[in-house]
């Protein structure tokens, strides 16, 4: 190890040890099981609330220290290069089977699963089935739910709700960025895509950011804009100005830290199209979903960030180039243009990297920053190892046996 690694390990070690003096107060006897007895704790969506999972400043907190892990590799998800964001189902277009579903908007099953060490210590994997056609039911798109596993026996230490728990992180990651590449004087908010990601990511701007006094949102329908304005006014009471946009165009100009959290269609020609001439200079672009940008913008215009650039590796080797159009994350246009030879890696920053300091996050007032949120399954488990953590410090939630003794074993 040369010196440069010790001395980044030592931050991070000392790093962890400050967040785990943070999250104490549990008990150790509390986490251990008396084999082989396996019981596990459930926790559906009101425990889950009441053991804080809306805490963003925690969540955000969480979501640095998982960088931290994640930079000197003591992580595990999915795949070939232990990265892969998880593993899809999806369905034809149609089926001689008349029970199959076939494909729609946002018709499918994901598995996301992880190992994630230092404070949080735990292995799970978030599961959800995603369906528009849910609205029509009064149900969210996507379903989650979160399973909690001890690393060395693979017995689950928790069940619980997770859409809120999967929001929050979504909200979160966006956070650290807002936390270390926007500008600190920041006033002006745009939200392009007014549903629970952009509500997530709201809380997480005025959390780092409590100098945002406006939000300008563009959506689609009039009931999600509703929808956003309650919520704005009920959870961030210092947002004294609420612009509603009739474009993009009006929602980008002018504003500091811009959201796109808008669902697209499956070409990067249909994406909705954000011109250099709208951006303020200064402006920070976080993206965990996808747009159109003129291509000498993404190359010459912009710092390009992204969360975890193995994630975009992995999605590489899963979607062949161009992998953006499949993809739909605007990290994977990075790596196309890499692919393209018009940009190199060194060009595409990880946020871990800004967090040590071993690369410059913004370096000047006008410098505008581009950063990508792809989503991870770590993420899950930093988060809700935490509120798990925190539910059993409180006593809240339901515990389950699985068995007193194993029939098979």
């Amino acid at each position: 190890m040369n010196q440069t690694s010790e001395l980044l390990f030592y931050f991070v070690c000392m790093e962890s040890f400050r967040y785990t003096q943070a999250c104490a107060g549990v008990p150790e006897e509390v986490f251990q099981m008396s084999y082989p007895e396996v019981d596990f704790l459930y926790l559906n969506e009101e425990d889950m609330v009441a053991a804080g999972v809306k805490d963003m400043a925690g969540c955000i907190d969480a979501m640095e220290e998982m960088f931290k892990l994640m930079k000197v590799g003591d992580y595990r998800m999915g795949g070939a290069n232990g990265n892969s964001h998880g593993c899809m189902v999806m369905f034809p277009p149609s089926s001689p089977f008349p029970e199959m579903p076939v494909d729609g908007p946002d018709r499918r099953f994901m598995a996301m699963p992880a190992y994630l060490g230092g404070v949080f210590d735990m292995a799970g994997m978030k599961w959800y089935g995603s369906n528009c056609a849910n609205k029509e039911k009064g149900l969210p798109r996507s379903i989650l739910m979160l399973t909690l596993n001890d690393k060395d026996t693979g017995a689950p230490v928790a069940y619980m709700s997770a859409n809120i728990l999967s929001a929050y992180r979504t909200g979160a990651v966006p956070g650290v960025g807002y936390k270390h590449l926007s500008k600190p004087d920041s006033k002006v908010a745009a939200i392009i895509g007014p549903g629970v990601m952009g509500k997530t990511s709201l809380r997480a701007f005025v959390s780092v950011r409590p100098g945002i006094d406006t939000v300008k949102i563009k959506g689609r329908g009039q009931k999600s804009i509703d929808s956003f304005v309650a919520f704005v006014k009920e959870e961030c009471p210092g947002i004294k100005n609420i612009v509603i946009c009739d474009s993009i165009e009006e929602a980008v100009k002018d504003s500091d830290i811009i959201s796109m959290t808008t669902t697209v269609k499956d070409s990067e020609a249909e994406f909705p199209y954000i011109d250099t001439k709208w951006i303020k200079k200064g402006a920070l672009i976080s993206m965990p979903s996808a747009a159109r940008f003129d291509e000498d913008f993404l190359v010459n215009g912009c710092k390009k960030v992204v969360d975890n650039y193995k994630l975009y590796e992995a999605w590489e080797e899963e979607y062949p180039y161009p992998t953006y159009d499949q993809v739909q994350i605007v990290g994977s246009k990075f790596t196309d243009l890499k692919q393209m030879g018009k940009i190199t890696r060194e060009d595409i920053i990880d946020v871990a990297d800004v967090i040590t300091g071993e690369r410059k996050g913004r370096e000047s007032e006008d410098e505008i920053i581009v950063y990508s949120v792809g989503g991870m399954p770590v993420e899950d488990i930093a988060w809700g190892a935490t509120v798990y953590r925190r539910a059993l410090k409180e006593g809240i939630g339901v515990e389950l046996p699985l068995w007193d003794k194993p029939e098979m074993a």
